[in-house]
């Protein structure tokens, strides 16, 4: 029986994987057909389109899955889409920025604010918490695309403004504006990278107590679950060992 246990387990933690990776090109998929149908389909010649491929292709999308994508703009269904952003306060005073793809702005927004609602969060207005973020791009690569000083060295002439490399992988952070140009550049030197994001990196952060953080990180999984949410970023902070407790509970 318990080997049986195991396996179910096994099962259904991968059903759950699965159904996270579908979620995922599903979103990734939505951004491509609205890039490609509010500009030209030529990732070339369209910055949201090379930047959403980009992001798709670090994702593991598959190629078919990109070019029907791509394909689909040519369709009437993409036009009503369009992108919203909400902003708001979790537990302990923590801001939470929340970016969608929606073409029901009433759906979305009450799903939203729902959510935040049910975690003793509030919805506030756009503007009300951006301002303590920053629009920035991110770039991961795995460590095997090369030493750090190669990869300074590649970041530095792709254009990039930093770099932060561990056992991990390195981290190249850019402006929002280049973010596109500078993946490629760094594609180019270093193989396909691990992730391509455009990010609000907080200036500032809001550190909370354990029972505060659960209550954060439900709010972004519930957030995240929504099929029109893009991305959530908040800026909570908590000690590392309540870290370590939450990441193994």
């Amino acid at each position: 029986m318990a080997g049986h246990s195991q396996f179910k387990n096994i099962m259904h933690r991968k059903g759950r994987q699965d159904a996270a990776k579908a979620k995922l090109f599903a979103k990734l998929g939505r951004e491509i057909t609205v890039s490609a149908r509010n500009g030209t389909p030529d990732p070339g010649m369209n910055p949201r389109l090379r930047l959403a491929v980009q992001a798709a292709r670090a994702e593991n999308m598959p190629k078919d899955n990109i070019e029907r994508a791509i394909k689909k703009a040519s369709g009437g269904d993409t036009e009503a889409y369009e992108n919203v952003r909400y902003e708001g306060y979790g537990p302990g005073g923590v801001a939470v920025i929340v970016e969608a793809l929606t073409d029901n702005r009433n759906r979305t927004g009450g799903a939203v604010r729902a959510a935040f609602t049910k975690q003793g969060g509030n919805l506030g207005s756009t503007g009300s918490v951006s301002h303590m973020f920053a629009r920035i791009g991110e770039i991961i690569f795995k460590p095997a695309a090369g030493t750090a000083d190669a990869v300074l060295d590649a970041a530095i002439e792709a254009g990039a403004d930093d770099v932060a490399s561990d056992e991990s992988g390195h981290l190249v952070t850019c402006s929002f504006d280049s973010l596109g140009s500078v993946a490629q550049a760094l594609e180019a030197k270093l193989g396909p990278p691990e992730s391509v994001k455009a990010v609000w990196k907080p200036s500032l952060g809001t550190q909370v107590g354990e029972e505060q953080a659960q209550s954060i990180m439900k709010l972004i999984a519930a957030l995240e679950d929504d099929d029109d949410v893009q991305a959530v970023f908040s800026n909570f902070e908590v000690d590392e060992a309540v870290m370590a407790r939450l990441t193994a509970a």
